[in-house]
């Protein structure tokens, strides 16, 4: 499962991240959000990662598949449900949550009452504001006691908006004894919906289908406030302090939510090291506390995992914050006046939101 998601999204993932500050520096192997609610990532002028050293094409490929691989280690630690869906009178029957939070399985069923011989389940998806590409689908197997992929067959674009996928099944269902086939939705990307139009050619000639469900893929809204464009820190002066904001706007828990801190700045012959930057978060009950920062692995960049502002996951509707400051240490090198920084936010190994927040250096005793 991992490694068709990885290899399916990986061109379009490299596009925009390749030289980006958001994942070179913060060492991100997948960001899926940029500062605003889907806009790309900005790549910034900077020297891009070659493929093969750490930070680069690898290791973000390696996260990537990290992050699907925790969302369906949690998602299969529960059995899914077998109920039937639908009425008495539908052959075919299908059902969708109305919203599909990105990064985490969104369960979903197909009931057959009708018996199937040698027949063929088929799911025509359309997207609208992502890639079908980026839109991970399995059924669960009873047999096995597994998830297996759904692939869909090449359709020769960069970024399709339509994909068919297909299994086959067998069964004596009738209105009486219905047989539901257990799925599952992810999307990786940005926000947008999707469609599901579920139908069944029973081996004997006939399709019977079920009306279209659409689902709304959302992700928690985060925003930064304090920080200004055209912000200027003086070498071992005070510090410039902001807060992010992360509220889950969807329906589901998000269970490993995280927020990081990159920065990256060089000069003629000097660049940045976590020495030249002084981070620090604020607890209730702690007061302000320093936050190591973690040199890139191969580019003068560094990040830091924030600590966390919630105790267990953030739950819809919940809140968690940050609050932020930021100085830059007197011995900073003297040719590095500007740095690009700025903050992450997702969940596990997935980020779903990024916002720059660039600074000016100068002067300093």
């Amino acid at each position: 499962m991992t490694q068709r998601v990885t290899q399916r999204r990986l061109p379009g993932v490299r596009g925009a991240a390749v030289g980006s500050v958001l994942a070179l520096a913060a060492g991100l192997a997948f960001v899926a959000g940029s500062a605003g609610p889907a806009a790309a990532i900005p790549a910034a002028a900077v020297a891009k990662p070659s493929e093969g050293c750490e930070g680069g094409g690898n290791a973000r490929d390696a996260a990537k598949s990290a992050s699907v691989t925790a969302a369906t280690a949690a998602a299969d630690a529960v059995r899914p449900r077998s109920t039937a869906v639908g009425t008495a009178a539908e052959r075919i029957s299908h059902s969708l949550p109305a919203q599909a939070p990105i990064g985490l399985w969104t369960e979903s069923s197909v009931t057959l009452r009708t018996p199937v011989s040698k027949g063929t389940v088929r799911l025509d998806v359309t997207s609208r504001g992502f890639s079908t590409d980026s839109l991970a689908v399995q059924r669960y197997v009873p047999e096995s006691h597994r998830w297996v992929d759904l692939t869909a067959g090449t359709s020769g674009s960069g970024s399709p908006q339509h994909a068919v996928l297909t299994f086959p099944l067998t069964t004596s269902a009738s209105a009486t004894k219905p047989h539901t086939v257990a799925l599952r939705f992810m999307d990786l990307d940005r926000p947008g919906t999707f469609t599901v139009t579920a139908s069944v050619t029973d081996g004997k000639g006939h399709t019977y289908r079920a009306p279209a469900r659409t689902a709304t893929t959302t992700r928690p809204e985060a925003s930064v406030g304090g920080w200004h464009q055209g912000t200027t820190l003086t070498r071992g002066g005070p510090a410039g302090e902001f807060t992010l904001t992360v509220k889950n706007t969807t329906d589901r828990a998000y269970p490993r939510p995280y927020a990081s801190y990159f920065a990256y700045g060089a000069g003629n012959g000097h660049a940045l090291t976590p020495k030249d930057i002084d981070l620090q978060q604020y607890r209730p009950g702690h007061g302000w506390e320093r936050v190591a920062l973690v040199a890139g692995g191969c580019d003068p960049g560094m990040s830091a995992t924030l600590r966390p502002a919630t105790n267990g996951p953030l739950a819809p509707g919940a809140t968690a914050t940050y609050r932020l400051r930021v100085a830059v240490a007197g011995s900073a090198p003297r040719d590095v006046t500007a740095a690009d920084a700025g903050v992450t936010a997702g969940n596990g190994d997935l980020s779903y939101f990024s916002q720059e927040l660039p600074f000016t250096i100068k002067g300093g005793k």
